[in-house]
C-alpha cells in the first residue's frame, strides 16, 4: 500500500531572538528574590516572603524555560525521532505544577498568621515591595512579545504578570498597616495572591498536559478533518485517524484512506489534493496518509485511534 510522510515547514522567528532578555530577567529575579527574603523577615511580613517565594519561582521557571528553549533547537536524531520541541511543553507543565504548589503553600501559611497576626513592619514593606514591583513589571514586559506562540514563555509570562499583581497587593497592605496597624491584612493579603496563583496556573495547565497526552489541536475539530477527507472526490471512507500536535503549533495527522478502484492508479494526484487540502483549511502541514482499496480494508477498523482488537498472535498465546 502506498505511503507517504509529508515533510512540512513553518515559517518561524529567529529562534535564538529574546534569549538575552530571558537572562537579564533571571539576574534581576534572583537578586530581588533575596532582597525580598530578608526584608520580610525583618519586616516580619508574611505577604512579602510570599511574594519572594513567588518571585523565587519566577527565577526558576525563567532557568527552566531558557534551557528548554536551547534544547528545543536540537534537530532530530535516531533517538529523539520527532526533535526536542516539546522540551518546551514540559517545562511549561513544570512551571505550572510549580506554581499550584506554591501557592497551596501560602494558603496554608496565611491561614495559620491569620489566627494570630505578628508584628509588622509597615514601611519595609511598602519599599521592598515596590522595588520587587518596578522588576516584575519589567520582567513581563521582556516576555510579553515571546508568549504569544510559546506555551513555554507564556507560562513564564503569567508567572511574571501574577508576580507584579502580586506585588502591589503586598504595598497596599503595607500601606493599610502604616496607616491604620491592620495587620491581620498582611496574612489576608497573602491567601488572595495564592487564590490567584492557583486560578493561573489551573487555567492554563491543561494545554501543555492536552499536547503531552497527544490530545488533538484545540483549535482543530477532528469530526471536521474527517468529513472533510470524506467529502473529497475519490475518498470511500477514513479511519484509524491520529490527530495531535508534535509539538505547539505543529498540528499533524496520521489517517487510512479507503479509496475506490478508479482513483487507485492516480494516488499520488489524490494525496497531492487530500494535502493541500488540510494545509489550507487546518494547517495541517506534516500528515501521513496510507491508502486502502475499497473492498480490502477492514470493515470494523474504528475512526479514531488504533485497533486495540487482539491479534492471532496474541489470542493463541505467541
Amino acid at each position: 500500500m502506498p505511503h507517504e510522510h509529508h515533510g512540512h515547514s513553518h515559517a518561524h522567528l529567529d529562534p535564538t531572538s529574546g534569549d538575552r532578555r530571558v537572562a537579564v530577567a533571571i539576574w534581576a529575579n534572583g537578586i530581588l528574590t533575596v532582597a525580598q527574603i530578608a526584608g520580610g523577615l525583618f519586616a516580619g511580613s508574611l505577604a512579602l516572603i510570599a511574594d519572594a517565594l513567588h518571585n523565587f519561582s519566577d527565577m526558576a521557571a525563567l532557568v527552566i524555560a531558557f534551557a528548554a528553549r536551547k534544547i528545543a533547537r536540537r534537530p532530530a536524531d535516531k533517538r529523539m525521532t520527532f526533535g526536542y520541541g516539546r522540551i518546551e511543553t514540559v517545562a511549561a507543565l513544570v512551571n505550572y505544577t510549580t506554581l499550584i504548589a506554591i501557592g497551596l503553600y501560602l494558603i496554608y501559611e496565611g491561614g495559620s498568621r491569620l489566627i494570630n497576626p505578628p508584628e509588622v513592619q509597615g514601611w519595609t514593606v511598602v519599599i521592598i515591595a515596590g522595588l520587587a514591583l518596578g522588576v516584575d513589571a519589567l520582567t513581563a514586559l521582556m516576555t510579553y512579545s515571546m508568549q504569544k506562540g510559546s506555551q513555554n514563555i507564556r507560562a513564564l509570562f503569567l508567572h511574571n504578570l501574577s508576580d507584579a499583581l502580586a506585588s502591589v497587593a503586598v504595598i497596599i497592605g503595607g500601606t493599610l498597616i502604616i496607616l491604620y496597624d491592620l495587620r491581620w491584612v498582611d496574612p489576608a493579603i497573602t491567601i488572595c495572591i495564592a487564590l490567584y496563583v492557583l486560578y493561573l496556573a489551573f487555567a492554563e495547565i491543561g494545554t501543555p498536559i492536552r499536547t503531552l497526552m497527544l490530545g488533538s489541536p484545540p483549535e482543530i475539530d477532528g469530526g471536521d478533518v474527517v468529513a472533510r477527507l470524506r467529502s473529497s472526490s475519490g475518498v470511500v471512507d477514513v479511519h484509524h485517524v491520529h490527530l495531535w500536535q508534535m509539538e505547539e503549533n505543529s498540528p499533524a495527522l496520521d489517517a487510512h484512506i479507503v479509496v475506490n478502484s478508479v482513483e487507485w492508479d492516480r494516488l499520488e494526484a489524490l494525496k497531492s489534493r487530500l494535502k493541500a487540502g488540510l494545509a489550507d483549511e487546518f494547517g495541517i502541514r506534516h500528515s501521513t496518509l496510507e491508502f486502502e482499496q475499497c473492498g480490502v480494508c477492514d470493515k470494523a477498523a474504528p475512526l479514531f485511534g488504533h485497533d486495540s482488537r487482539p491479534t492471532n498472535s496474541e489470542v493463541h498465546g505467541n
